[in-house]
């Protein structure tokens, strides 16, 4: 997959190119499936599938109400659209000029221009332009005038229950994480680099991992059933998130507690795969009844990771 970053950098000449527009976040199944019909219509026209996607998330950009935590990194997104067998992932700088850009400039400009888009696919619920003024609709129209198709994919789901980012954020953040594997299709996950911490942990019995991490989006705090990969090896454990309340409270924190592992892991890159939620976050009167219920969360842990089979994407590389 060619990664351009920058609308300067689309090559011309690009032939019959099938496309899709999103922010993309998470890369859920709704998404995967949207990919799938865009590289079937790329290949079925012998075009070229492109993705097109905006960095930073234009929430971060434009003045709104809400506020986003990503369930991806950037560099996540890129790397599980790369699975997908898209040709071009274009990742356009959003800016806050490029935002006041109004639909027909940016159809015309950068799709109809710059692309020589042939075919749209979007979902049915796809706002594009100035303060998301663009709807499908208005895409239909200006693929007709522009003379390319447009297709709108109707709500992907299971039954009733749409595929959804904001529905994963949700679920993450309550610390429900088992039931975003149906939704995401892999377990949810956060990449992090392995830094030195107070010891308290091996002080207990249970040498912890202390896990520094560029993901916005952690789960609610308490401890989890967890799949930890580093390097080629995968290992069951225990996370805990949270501040640490028997010890006074600290900065929120992620430890990590590796079954069966002995090395040193200072400055190494793991990901953490969330499995099930244990508990919320405890205080305890000392350190020695703290030790007690960490044995008890290992032993639940070993319990629930030995029947769980790990569902989880291609995330290679420094950072990912």
């Amino acid at each position: 997959m060619v990664v351009i970053r920058s609308l300067g950098e689309i090559p011309a000449g690009l032939p019959r190119v099938v496309a899709t527009i999103g922010n993309f976040d998470g890369i859920h199944r709704g998404h995967r499936e949207i990919f799938k019909r865009v590289k079937s219509a790329a290949d079925g026209s012998d075009g070229v599938a492109v993705v097109i996607t905006f960095e930073p998330h234009p929430l971060t950009v434009v003045p709104s109400h809400k506020k986003i935590q990503l369930i991806t990194t950037a560099a996540e997104k890129e790397a599980l659209i790369a699975t997908e067998g898209i040709d071009y992932l274009v990742v356009i700088p959003f800016t806050p000029e490029f935002s006041r850009l109004d639909p027909r400039e940016f159809v015309a400009g950068v799709l109809v221009e710059l692309l020589g888009l042939k075919k749209l696919i979007i979902g049915y619920d796809y706002a594009f332009g100035k303060n998301r003024q663009g709807g499908v609709e208005l895409l239909a129209q200006l693929g007709s005038e522009f003379g390319f198709v447009v297709e709108v994919l109707p709500p992907i789901g299971v039954g009733e229950h749409i595929f959804s980012s904001s529905e994963i954020r949700r679920l993450v953040r309550d610390g429900v994480v088992d039931q975003v594997v149906p939704l995401l299709g892999r377990h949810f996950s956060l990449g992090g680099r392995v830094v030195h911490g107070h010891g308290r942990g091996k002080g207990l019995g249970f040498p912890t991992a202390n896990v520094v991490t560029d993901h916005e989006l952690l789960p609610a705090d308490g401890v989890y059933a967890v799949k930890v990969r580093i390097n080629a090896g995968v290992y069951d454990g225990a996370c805990n998130i949270g501040t640490k309340p028997t010890f006074g409270g600290e900065g929120r924190t992620i430890e990590v507690y590796l079954f069966d592992f002995d090395g040193d892991l200072y400055d190494d890159n793991l990901r953490i795969f969330f499995v099930e939620r244990l508990r919320g976050e405890e205080s305890y009167p000392d350190p020695a009844a703290l030790g007690v219920a960490i044995k008890r969360d290992v032993t639940r842990c070993r319990l629930i990771l030995g029947a769980t089979v790990l569902h989880e994407e291609l995330l290679e590389g420094e950072g990912i």
